[in-house]
């Protein structure tokens, strides 16, 4: 599942909708909380995380570095410390780039679709 960021004027989400959006498992993006600064949800009294749309954004930012780039944790920290808007600028094209691969996609599906 993915947040559709652009149709929802929802301040957060849940543990669990950010953990399908990335498809990691809980336990690394409460892991990733330990190791990274920028990822700080807001925790209710009961504990609960509660992720806004800027969270959610420096996971994709740690998520792009460790997961589709394969760098070390040391070395996202340090990539953010040096080039952190520069690679935050790169995963917002990238986001909007699959994103209109997506509208495209669905475009063409209709196009296929035989007349009744």
């Amino acid at each position: 599942m993915s947040i559709d960021f652009e149709n929802n004027n929802r301040l957060y989400y849940s543990l669990d909708e950010v953990a399908d959006h990335f498809d990691v498992n809980k336990s690394l993006l409460r892991y990733w909380e330990t190791e990274f600064s920028i990822i700080s949800p807001r925790k209710t009294d009961t504990g609960i995380r509660q992720y806004t749309k800027e969270d959610i954004m420096n996971i994709a930012v740690v998520f792009h570095l460790v997961k589709e780039k394969g760098m070390t944790l040391e070395g996202a920290r340090q990539t953010l410390k040096q080039k952190k808007d520069e690679t935050e600028r790169t995963v917002q094209v990238i986001n909007k780039l699959e994103q209109i691969k997506k509208e495209l996609e669905d475009m063409e599906k209709e196009f296929d679709l035989p007349e009744t």
